[in-house]
């Protein structure tokens, strides 16, 4: 079993990872924003330009990027939402045992922030991703047609 020492250790340093995991919810958050008004302008005027352009390479070169970020959304925004859960947990499960009610508290909202924070930036990344796969494939095809 492990000793008290361990676990002690272990629990400091969970602690520590609070914050960043925060901070990267928030940065997350922003981003995809952002990538919500690139998608917005992508959709209404930068493929049309594309398609123009003929480019196949420099497009799929840059399609692949713009995907991979959506992914990266979905998938990690998520984990980190989850992270927000469990991590403050702990502190506030031993505060209830104590009978400190408002630091339960604290830790419950916190823990409920990052979960809908996470999964809120995860939907965005998702549908985000599902919509340029669909524009992508549209302008590449036409793109290919173009050239035959």
């Amino acid at each position: 079993m492990l000793s008290s020492q361990s676990i002690g250790v272990m629990h400091h340093l969970v602690g520590f990872l609070l914050e960043p995991v925060i901070w990267a919810l928030m940065l997350f958050a922003a981003l995809s924003v952002i990538d919500i008004g690139i998608a917005l302008a992508e959709r209404f005027s930068g493929l049309k330009k594309w398609q123009q352009s003929g480019q196949t390479d420099a497009f799929e070169t840059l399609a692949f990027k713009r995907i991979e970020r959506s992914d990266f959304l979905a998938r990690i925004a998520p984990m980190l939402g989850l992270m927000g859960t469990l991590i403050p947990l702990g502190p506030g499960l031993s505060a209830l045992g104590n009978g400190e009610l408002s630091i339960l508290t604290t830790a419950m909202s916190v823990a409920f922030d990052t979960t809908v924070l996470g999964l809120f930036v995860g939907i965005i990344g998702f549908v985000l991703g599902r919509l340029r796969r669909r524009w992508y494939d549209e302008v590449l095809t036409s793109m290919e047609q173009a050239h035959d």
